[in-house]
């Protein structure tokens, strides 16, 4: 069995676009979530969502390849070209049927909508354009990634709600651990626009609070009362280890364990016997113990249900042993399906600058999370041994142990 390691990372996000620019973010508590005006004049219940500003596309990009991109496909592929940067490769590195594509996305709903306005206008099929019915197909990150990185391995994505870009990086380690790859580029990404979150916005799911939308979003806080919806793209380069020795690479980290799992009831409830069995998978498989994680990056996305739900989890799972907890989305908002790997990513980033990220906007605990050790300012100190949850709808959850002590 090959051991995985971390080699490069990149990111798109509401945080900034590029490491540096997140890293003081993270450090400093700085939120990302704005108020969206065309959502006010919409009539949603909550406009709030995590925004990205100031991207600029990769230029080196064909018109016809332009065609067949959505927004956040462009960021994938510039969150991409950072982790190849960061790793020492370039494209001619990745162009054999050693190196792969995973990506975790659930939804391409922009697109969607406007083909089918483009149809309702023109009642004409051929004013929807060539490029339209690859934007709407929910794999666009990876066919698109593939044309242009020219890899000849894996080549797919995972669809499951909000644990998407969790289980891409855990079964692109799961693929490298079993010596089918040597490298995969995995990920995830989420779009950030009005007509992917109307229907969530009528769920009463969000947050509802926005006089102030840098507080609205509030991760195990006992006054929390929804979530903010948020997007981007992160991406991971995973290796070999003997791949990444042979080449002289820095090892940034080391996938140790994956756990997946369903909760098996509810659509839209999780419930807490499904992310304990896949935190213990994760841990399981690591071979390490329980008690020597000492950093849990949550998936808590600021919901009443949800967080209470964790809470109950990681305290099952670790009892007395009390690893700090943080939910970066009182900052990031909820990225959905690039959650899972943004997590991955902005752990990293923490480890890599000496640091470990605060859960901002924590008021005080409720009865599940007062169990918890939340961590409520920046700490000094990085993530030896991490830990990294999401779940999604239909009971869908993943964990990731990783490790940066070595």
């Amino acid at each position: 069995m090959q051991r995985v390691a971390i080699t490069g990372i990149g990111a798109i996000s509401c945080l900034g676009n590029d490491l540096d620019t997140i890293a003081e973010s993270l450090y400093h508590g700085r939120s990302g979530i704005v108020c969206d005006q065309e959502r006010v004049e919409l009539g949603f219940r909550s406009p709030l969502t995590g925004m990205v500003g100031g991207f600029e596309p990769v230029n080196n990009i064909g018109r016809k390849q332009q065609k067949t991109m959505t927004p956040f496909t462009q960021w994938s592929y510039a969150a991409a070209l950072q982790a190849l940067d960061m790793a020492g490769l370039v494209k001619s590195d990745l162009q054999n049927e050693r190196t792969g594509l995973i990506f975790g996305c659930d939804s391409s709903c922009e697109a969607s909508f406007n083909q089918a306005l483009l149809m309702v206008k023109h009642k004409d099929t051929g004013f929807i354009g060539s490029g339209m019915i690859f934007q709407a197909m929910t794999s666009n990150i990876t066919m698109n990634l593939n044309v242009l990185l020219k890899t000849r391995g894996a080549c797919w994505s995972i669809s499951s709600a909000c644990s998407s870009s969790g289980h891409a990086v855990g079964q692109a380690a799961e693929l490298i651990r079993l010596g089918k790859q040597d490298r995969v580029i995995c990920g995830g990404a989420q779009e950030i626009n009005w007509h992917s979150i109307c229907s969530f916005d009528s769920l009463d799911a969000l947050a509802s609070v926005y006089d102030d939308p840098a507080k609205a979003s509030r991760p195990f806080s006992r006054d929390r009362n929804g979530l903010v919806p948020s997007g981007g793209a992160a991406a991971i380069l995973l290796e070999s280890f003997e791949c990444a020795h042979e080449r002289g690479a820095k090892i940034l980290g080391e996938v140790l364990g994956y756990g997946f799992s369903s909760d098996g009831s509810n659509i839209s409830a999780p419930e807490a016997d499904g992310m304990k069995r896949c935190m213990g998978m994760a841990i399981t498989e690591s071979g390490i113990p329980a008690n020597a994680i000492d950093y849990v990056c949550a998936h808590a996305t600021s919901t009443p249900v949800g967080d209470g739900v964790e809470a109950q989890a990681i305290d099952a799972v670790f009892g007395e042993h009390k690893p700090g907890i943080s939910s970066l989305k009182g900052m990031t908002g909820h990225e959905l399906w690039m959650a899972g790997a943004g997590q991955v990513v902005y752990t990293v980033i923490m480890s890599m600058k000496g640091f470990t990220a605060a859960n901002i906007n924590f008021t005080g605990p409720d009865r599940y999370s007062e169990r918890l050790s939340i961590i409520t300012s920046t700490l000094e100190t990085s993530p030896r041994l991490a830990l990294c949850n999401t779940a999604g709808f239909g009971g869908t959850n993943s964990s990731l142990v990783i490790r940066f002590d070595e």
